[in-house]
């Protein structure tokens, strides 16, 4: 497979790619975008969902929100999060994608 792009960028750029790729590298991060898939969930439905504590999961979207990869909305004392970044669903693809390619590459050498 061929590289479609040069995405050769100057280092400002570099450290936002980066900082991106910091905040989806946390097990539970990708967990709460699982969840928030299907749309929007209280603090504490996603507590429930994940197998969470209420401050940890709290803390974890409070990253993914300052990155601009979910919204949050209040209504009344119960704050709803959201998916506001739609790409991030497509690297994940991308990733488990070349994830599964190489995992079934290296099994056909034992089959």
């Amino acid at each position: 497979m061929g590289r479609k792009k040069n995405w050769k960028k100057p280092p400002e750029a570099l450290a936002l790619v980066a900082t991106r790729f910091k905040v989806l590298s946390e097990p539970l991060r990708l967990r709460i975008l699982q969840e928030l898939e299907t749309g929007a969930l209280s603090v504490g439905e996603l507590t429930t969902a994940v197998g969470a504590t209420q401050p940890n999961v709290s803390k974890h979207l409070k990253m993914l929100q300052d990155a601009g990869i979910v919204a949050r909305k209040q209504e009344g004392n119960t704050a709803f999060y959201s998916i506001a970044d739609e790409s991030v669903f497509a690297l994940c693809d991308l990733v488990c994608g070349s994830l599964k390619e190489k995992f079934t590459e290296r099994s056909a050498m034992f089959g």
